[in-house]
């Protein structure tokens, strides 16, 4: 701990006089008693910062479960909703035996951690199990990203073999190459030996996260082709709108909530002085980077609100909420490291990236029934762009160790080596998950375990496959008409000649 109180029994003693040796002695003791509670006070707050910041990201999950069912169609609610559980369930697990090892095992080489196997030799001066879990609920949030891009048309055992395999190998190698203190592209490496002078900074994760979920999910939508009737056979797209707006608002909101964990909760330590017995500390930046959160998240949903309106002629809320969580995506890279006004030209592109990508997408015949391949993958690219753009080089010395001369945004005087790096970083990002997860889905479509059977995905994976609607619904108009007018029908006439009453139905 800086600034710990240090005392001197030989150097009091000559202050108290002669035969003060004994009284200099307890003064002494007290006053290292008194340090080492300040010591326990820093870890303790510490800590527990770490830890609600852990709770607040893995709130998220309740944010994309609600999300991903007000998306779908209702015949398949149940099946993504189960998805979203498994994703925690089953990357907690994997996470636990593999994943934070193979992320931040050090000692260990640039490509990849190899201790802490199982959580052993947990705690360490530098790893708590705090941090498990906080870095838990990341790899879980890239699961639940994929999930939403194959949503509709996957088999079951194709999420589970996929989320346990991105969680416990893939997005955990990538969190080594740029968040370890091993790792080759990482701005905390301790050997000083940085990619450009500099590491690639993605402080909280639009490539370790955001771009590794929308990369996997971009190959496993591709793969598994569109969705029956999404595009006619002239090639026309046809919207198959998820059936509740009210969903999609309360997951956008959940994860907005969240997000205040995600990157603010991303410096791992709040009580950190930046200029002794002044208000310049990790607060106040932890502060910063809520706001400059907001407000590229608060941008790009109206940008996109205007834009669609443009586009389409509608005021369409689900549209904002996608490109709401788009400018979340963008600035999480770079939330720590800008200033707030810079956060809403991130949010500004950001939407626009989001609207080009989604047309892109349509005119490749593409289909994504949550957007997330472009909002997460496209957005979070755009992310690390921009921070490479507008980072500011004190907050970098601040966050990344000081470092005089450091590069920085291009557009902030730093030259162009960050941009190179952050450059480096989407091509890696973008390699490795397309090796890794492209080739596991091609190999499950390969043995037929990766897409549905046609009649069950006409029918609904609710019914098929999991035993049952989620509730009642109906396709359209002209269904909801005919049950209307067999509520009125009279029953055939009782053996007495009377008429029964109407049967609800």
């Amino acid at each position: 701990m800086s600034g710990a109180i240090t005392c001197s029994a030989t150097d009091l003693a000559v202050l108290l006089g002669p035969n003060a040796t004994e009284a200099a002695t307890y003064i002494c003791s007290q006053l290292g008693d008194v340090n080492n509670k300040f010591i326990d006070a820093a870890f303790a707050i510490d800590n527990t910062y770490l830890l609600f910041s852990a709770y607040l990201v893995f709130s998220m999950q309740l944010g994309f479960a609600m999300l991903c069912a007000g998306s779908v169609r209702a015949k398949n609610t149940m099946n993504i909703m189960l998805t979203n559980v498994l994703d925690a369930a089953a990357g907690g697990l994997f996470y636990y035996l593999f994943g934070y090892a193979f992320a931040f095992g050090s000692p260990s080489n640039g490509f990849i951690g190899k201790h802490f196997f199982g959580l052993k030799d947990i705690p360490t001066a530098s790893a708590d199990y705090s941090n498990f879990l906080y870095q838990w609920a990341f790899a879980i949030a890239a699961a639940g990203i994929t999930s939403g891009s194959i949503a509709e048309r996957t088999q079951f055992v194709a999420y589970l073999i996929y989320s346990s395999f991105l969680t416990g190998f893939v997005y955990p190698v990538v969190s080594h190459w740029f968040w370890s203190v091993d790792g080759w592209a990482s701005p905390f490496r301790t050997d000083g030996d940085l990619l450009f002078g500099t590491g690639a900074i993605d402080f909280a994760g639009s490539g370790v996260v955001h771009m590794v979920g929308g990369i996997a999910g971009l190959w496993g939508a591709f793969l598994e082709g569109p969705r029956l009737g999404r595009f006619d056979n002239g090639g026309r797209a046809i919207a198959l709108r998820g059936h509740s707006a009210s969903l999609v608002v309360l997951g956008t909101f959940l994860l907005w909530f969240g997000w205040y964990g995600f990157n603010p909760g991303s410096f791992n330590k709040i009580l950190v002085t930046y200029e002794t017995g002044t208000y310049n500390g990790q607060w106040s930046a932890v502060g910063r980077t809520a706001v400059t959160t907001t407000l590229a998240g608060c941008t790009a949903a109206l940008t996109t609100l205007f834009g669609k309106r443009l586009l389409s002629g509608h005021w369409n809320v689900t549209d904002v909420c996608n490109g709401l969580l788009g400018g979340f995506a963008a600035i999480t890279g770079g939330c720590s490291v800008v200033e707030p006004w810079a956060a809403i030209i991130c949010g500004f592109v950001a939407a626009l990236v989001l609207l080009g990508c989604n047309k892109l997408a349509e005119k490749l015949k593409y289909d994504d029934p949550l957007e997330a391949a472009q909002l997460h993958g496209g957005c979070g690219a755009w992310g690390l762009i921009f921070t490479a753009l507008f980072a500011q080089e004190k907050y970098l010395n601040q966050i990344y160790g000081n470092k005089p001369g450091r590069p920085h945004g291009l557009f902030m005087g730093g030259g162009g080596k960050l941009l190179a790096a952050q450059l480096i970083q989407i091509l890696v990002i973008t390699g490795w998950v397309s090796v890794t997860m492209g080739t596991l889905f091609f190999i499950l479509k390969k043995m037929k375990l990766l897409r549905i059977s046609s009649e069950d995905e006409m029918a609904g994976m609710d019914m098929t496959r999991h035993g049952g609607f989620a509730y009642m619904y109906f396709d359209d108009d002209e269904s909801h008409k005919a049950i209307q007018l067999r509520r009125v029908e009279p029953r055939s006439p009782s053996p007495s000649g009377a008429n029964t009453t109407p049967t609800p139905v």
